[in-house]
């Protein structure tokens, strides 16, 4: 039997949201000017808000804003590490590290299912522990530049969890071979929480507590 412990990343393991931070850090660090677009992405915010554009689509809008349409990864590889670094050290709730811990003491396979890019999730994965990620890709242009568009499917809501039956499915897992933890503090993560054997409802929003007495599924603070 496959013991998996799959986590959400925003607001489950972090206090605080990952996408935008990250893109702040890095045009601080590439391109300070970029800041001044700021007030643009706000608006594209509150067209997300109005729901005149999709959470794809606010994520490469916001991309290209304060990263611009590429970027050389080279470039990007200190913002990425100088990034995770901060996150683990600052920005991580107080019980998440115990209970990775843990997971991985009892044999999991400890995955990180997250909707931020993956190109930052992977390396706070690694500074805590995790063997695998499963998170929004970024398309790679020819010359290998990181593009600001979204390879495949934003990582959320019901797609996270078709994500994850395919990660399954590469790694030659099958449900019938698997007990899974999920752990998530949002209610758009119901349909993975739902396919798991164990459900953890983690410092969740109101929605989400609702759901999980009314399904009991578990539910934790690691505040």
């Amino acid at each position: 039997m496959k013991r998996l412990a799959i986590y959400d990343m925003d607001r489950t393991i972090t206090v605080r949201p990952t996408f935008t931070p990250f893109l702040v850090h890095a045009a601080l660090t590439l391109n300070p000017l970029r800041l001044l677009l700021l007030p643009v992405v706000a608006i594209a915010i509150l067209f997300y808000g109005l729901k005149a554009i999709n959470r794809a689509k606010l994520k490469e809008v916001m991309q290209t804003l304060l990263l611009g349409r590429s970027v050389d990864p080279a470039k990007l590889a200190g913002v990425v590490d100088s990034f995770a670094e901060k996150t683990a050290s600052r920005n991580i709730r107080r019980g998440a590290p115990a209970r990775v811990a843990q997971d991985k003491a009892e044999g999991y396979h400890l995955v990180l299912a997250t909707a931020s890019y993956r190109l930052y999730a992977e390396a706070i994965g690694l500074k805590m522990g995790f063997d695998d990620v499963i998170a929004t890709n970024t398309l790679v242009g020819l010359d290998t530049r990181i593009m600001a568009k979204i390879d495949g499917e934003n990582c959320y809501g019901p797609a996270k969890l078709r994500m994850v039956t395919a990660w399954m499915k590469n790694m030659g897992v099958a449900r019938g071979d698997a007990h899974i933890r999920f752990y998530s503090d949002h209610v758009s993560d119901a349909p993975v929480l739902a396919y798991a054997d164990e459900a953890f409802a983690v410092n969740a929003h109101g929605p989400l507590q609702k759901l999980a007495r009314n399904m009991k599924w578990n539910i934790v603070d690691w505040s």
